[in-house]
């Protein structure tokens, strides 16, 4: 096994690290480096610069019309975005739908959807949790009713994610009751502003509303949207799980973070604190062991070997590491770790430090926000039964 970068991949990465530089908004830079509020223009923005260079789709193959870069690229690229403070690439259209697209999708559909995608100027919404629907995510009670060339939506979906922004949504829904319940839901692509599509934002303990609830109350969506066979639908999310699962894991942030974490314990005196500093190289050590296993996938897809199928495995790492880093922030800044406070925000007061650095807001949104990143994406006790499935058998 080799992690040792060849010089044309170091180069590659240089390449990245100056383009970025040099078309990353600094004040989008700043926002990200220091957490603070990113609104759906600086998300998207930045999605459009990438898209206008051909880097949104960054995974895609060239036969989509994407780089066709390695997964070592792949790599250096987000990890150079990660580092520069670019926003995190907004998955539900470029990582988790376009993949589904091109694997299961006809020539009319890929043609139809993907450049948009590919582009930023289409937001996607994911639609896969219910009301009792989370984990156990076979059990989706959103029914969709074939009538002559289009399907007869009704039901809910929640904790969808930036929902409130969605243009189209992908969405899991159950077309038959027959047989075990993984075998009756199809992969339908629903257009957000069709009647009958209400969105619902619910807000959160830091004031905003990332997540929301969404109803479909007799939504017609033509058939043509319906991705592969009907019936199907459980084999196509099952593949767009693993991009999902292997997306959250983001040992690139987290290695951002790490180095946040660092500069707010010495703004706040608590550097010296042989414990507390123990506490952060544990949790460094156990960051550089992430990206070894990352880089062992790498190095086996390089090699041509079958690479280590362990999306569950790098969720469950990745998802436990972002909450530790941001409980080690809380700690750091002691009651100094202000919640989103929207009107203190927009007024304008961010308590910097000397020399205009923004200072600890907000890691208390921070820390509430990732709770989240243990459960999402299928939880991590769940991911632990596939784990020793796969290992133990």
């Amino acid at each position: 096994m080799d992690l040792a970068f060849t010089p044309e991949e170091q180069a590659f990465r240089d390449e990245v690290r100056a383009w970025v530089r040099s078309n990353l908004p600094p004040a989008i830079s700043h926002k990200v480096h220091n957490a603070l509020r990113l609104t759906r223009d600086d998300l998207q923005g930045w999605a459009k610069i990438l898209g206008k260079k051909g880097w949104l789709g960054f995974g895609w193959p060239k036969e989509f019309g994407g780089p066709g870069w390695t997964a070592v690229q792949k790599h250096l690229f987000e990890e150079e975005c990660a580092l520069a403070g670019a926003p995190r690439i907004i998955p539900f259209g470029p990582v988790m739908v376009a993949p589904v697209i091109m694997a299961f999708g006809n020539a009319e559909q890929q043609k139809r959807f993907l450049p948009g995608i590919a582009s930023g100027e289409v937001w996607w919404s994911q639609g896969y949790s219910e009301p009792g629907s989370g984990s156990d995510l076979a059990s989706v009670k959103t029914r969709a009713e074939r009538v002559g060339d289009k399907y007869i939506v009704n039901g809910q979906k929640t904790w969808t994610t930036l929902g409130q922004y969605g243009d189209w949504m992908f969405n899991l829904v159950r077309t038959s009751t027959e047989g075990k319940p993984q075998t009756g839901i199809s992969f339908l692509l629903l257009d957000m502003k069709s009647p009958g599509v209400t969105v619902r934002p619910i807000k959160l303990l830091d004031g905003e509303c990332e997540v929301n609830e969404v109803f479909f109350d007799n939504v017609e969506v033509p058939a043509e949207n319906l991705i592969g066979e009907e019936n199907k639908g459980w084999t196509y999310a099952k593949h767009l799980l693993s991009h999902e699962r292997t997306n959250i894991a983001d040992v690139n942030r987290s290695k951002r973070e790490l180095e946040r974490l660092k500069r707010i314990a010495k703004a706040e005196g608590l550097w010296d604190d042989t414990r507390f500093r123990d506490q952060v190289a544990l949790l460094e050590v156990d960051i550089v062991a992430l990206e070894m296993l990352v880089l062992r996938v790498l190095s086996a897809e390089k090699s041509g070997k079958n690479s280590l199928d362990i999306a569950g495995l790098l969720k469950i790492r990745g998802s436990e590491i972002q909450q530790r880093y941001a409980e080690l922030m809380m700690l750091a800044a002691g009651p100094f770790a202000l919640p989103f406070i929207e009107e203190a925000m927009e007024a304008g007061w961010q308590g910097d430090f000397p020399g205009g650095e923004v200072a600890n807001a907000p890691l208390a949104s921070t820390y509430f926000n990732l709770r989240k990143t243990t459960i999402y994406g299928g939880s991590n006790e769940v991911q632990r039964n596939i784990v020793a499935q796969t290992v133990l058998g």
